[in-house]
């Protein structure tokens, strides 16, 4: 079962996160990634060290020759850096044929796990105005949920208020991810037009967890890529992340990487 995805964001030196967590997720659902690449990042297990931009127009080479030659079934965003960067992927969408009516998931990434800041704090706004509002879905944590929606998110009622708030910003669903809130229950929350719903799943106890949110998001623009509905695409990503995170190899003495390559049952 193929699958078109391009991917747009940035590059992970350590190879847990950013587009070579995208790929490995993406190729390991059966779908076929292509990519556009926003940075590069000197990055292992204990954080980020440096980060380099590409310039914005090559980002916009990058992607039109991708899209005009290969095309796109689904197209995934991450880090996109700073407000030129956002404004150039947002022209790029929006004038391309090959990427009307392609679902786009966003993961509006800010911090990595360590908690360097991935998105120049001056270009939320423009992150908000201008990819936003062209997602299929956007998959922010909790921290960036606050960022987004402004609001203190700390109780399962106030992720399912944030949730259905971001929606106002133009969006067709919001997933919230709940893995930064204490418990033994990880509960994400769906929001759409017709209502919202949580996905639960045991905790899993583990300090190799770099990239889960790359990996998430890259996983479910797979399933759309490959004509899932929405939800389903959703149960079996998490079902891949919960198990990528289960079968970690261990690597680094920080936050470690997930298993891509794990075996994983198609459905």
């Amino acid at each position: 079962m193929r699958g078109r995805v391009l991917i747009v964001a940035g590059s992970d030196s350590g190879g847990g996160a950013g587009i070579q967590a995208d790929i490995k997720a993406t190729t390991a659902l059966d779908g076929f990634a292509a990519t556009a690449i926003t940075a590069l990042t000197a990055q292992d297990t204990h954080g980020v060290h440096g980060v380099m931009p590409v310039a914005p127009g090559f980002i916009a080479r990058q992607m039109r020759v991708v899209l005009r030659d290969i095309g796109a079934d689904a197209i995934k965003t991450g880090m996109l850096h700073d407000a030129a960067t956002i404004d150039t992927v947002a022209d790029v969408l929006e004038s391309e044929a090959a990427a009307k009516g392609v679902p786009v998931v966003v993961d509006p990434v800010m911090f990595a796990k360590g908690g360097h800041a991935l998105l120049q704090p001056e270009a939320v706004a423009t992150l908000k105005r201008r990819m936003l509002v062209l997602a299929r879905l956007i998959t922010p944590n909790l921290p960036e949920a606050e960022a987004l929606s402004g609001m203190r998110i700390r109780t399962l009622s106030e992720m399912r208020h944030a949730a259905q708030t971001m929606l106002t910003l133009g969006c067709q669903a919001v997933l919230l991810k709940g893995g930064h809130m204490p418990g033994a229950t990880v509960v994400d929350v769906l929001a759409t037009d017709t209502g919202v719903r949580n996905f639960e799943s045991v905790r899993i106890e583990s300090r190799s967890t770099h990239g889960t949110g790359c990996t998430l998001a890259s996983a479910i623009a797979t399933g759309l890529a490959q004509g899932l509905d929405l939800e389903i695409a959703i149960a079996r990503a998490r079902e891949y992340v919960r198990r990528a995170i289960e079968t970690a190899p261990g690597f680094g003495g920080g936050h470690g990487p997930l298993n891509h390559a794990h075996t994983f049952v198609r459905r």
